[in-house]
Parts: structure tokens; sequence; C-alpha cells
């Protein structure tokens, strides 16, 4: 186990200022380099494979069709803490992940509240190698972390928790 350190997105969003996003997309992923990282409350061994077919994160009552990844750490940690935020027997865990086939942006944040990708997140319908565990991360604040989960739960009840998968 490595600590791995990634811009943050307020970083990448500032960065981005002016920049043309070229799109990542099932046919065209190879210019986007690795480190990737995958936030979940599953244990897993380095070697596994990850799959899709599993409850989203902000969701278990959905089935996603793809596997979220991102080359920034904030975004897993996002979905880290998600995963476990109405559990106290759940761990989150952010893993370094290998994709194994192609992959495009994540259409759920892509072009929507800044242009671009400036999270950095992509969705694959392959299977992801764990190729190592993240042992040091810092969590978001917990006024932060419930701001969200507001967020999520009044979009759920004005029907708009819309995801692309």
């Amino acid at each position: 186990m490595r600590t791995y350190r990634t811009k943050s997105i307020a970083q990448a969003i500032a960065d981005s200022n002016g920049m043309d996003h070229v799109a990542v997309t099932f046919e065209s992923c190879e210019h986007i380099v690795s480190p990737f990282f995958h936030g979940t409350k599953t244990a897993f061994e380095i070697g596994d494979l990850i799959g899709p077919g599993h409850p989203m994160n902000h969701d278990q009552d959905r089935i996603s069709n793809h596997l979220y990844f991102a080359a920034l750490l904030e975004p897993a940690v996002w979905g880290a803490e998600l995963a476990v935020a109405r559990s106290s027997r759940d761990v989150a865990r952010i893993y370094v992940v290998e994709p194994l086939g192609p992959f495009e942006d994540d259409p759920n944040v892509t072009n929507k509240k800044f242009p671009g990708n400036v999270t950095q997140s992509y969705r694959t319908r392959h299977p992801m190698r764990v190729v190592d565990e993240v042992d040091s991360w810092e969590p978001h604040p917990p006024e932060v972390l419930d701001g969200m989960l507001n967020s999520i739960a009044r979009l759920r009840n004005e029907g708009l928790d819309v995801v692309y998968d």
C-alpha cells in the first residue's frame, strides 16, 4: 500500500479554465493515463477483478451497468464515503484500479456544472483489476458530506436524481 496524492477537484477546475476538453470515448481512451481510483465499501485483495452489476455507492437500490473510476483521488473519496454513509459497520475503501477494457467520460459529470470532465471521472462496462489500496486519504469534513447527502436526498424527493448508466 502506498499513499497517493492528486490535485483536488477545485484545483482541476482552476487548471481547466480556458482549456478545450478532448472527449474520452470507448473508441478513444488510450490517451488517459493512470493511476485510476475507485471508492467503495467492498473489501478487495490486490489482483481481484471488479465487475459491473453491483449496487451504486450513492443508491443501494440501483444496480450499476458500469464501473466508475477517476484519475483524481477526490471523486473516489466521494464514492467511498457515499458507499458507507448510511452504515456504521462498513469501511470506506479506495483502490487503485486498472481498467481491462475501453472506457469513456462519466456522462453524469461531464459537461454538467463545469465544461469538460474536470473531475477526470470515467466509466467502463469491462472488469477492472485491483492493483493497490490507498492507505491514506483525507475524508471530507462531516458538514460537507452531510451537504452532499442532503442534496442527493433532495434530488431524489424531487424526482431529479437521474443517473445515466
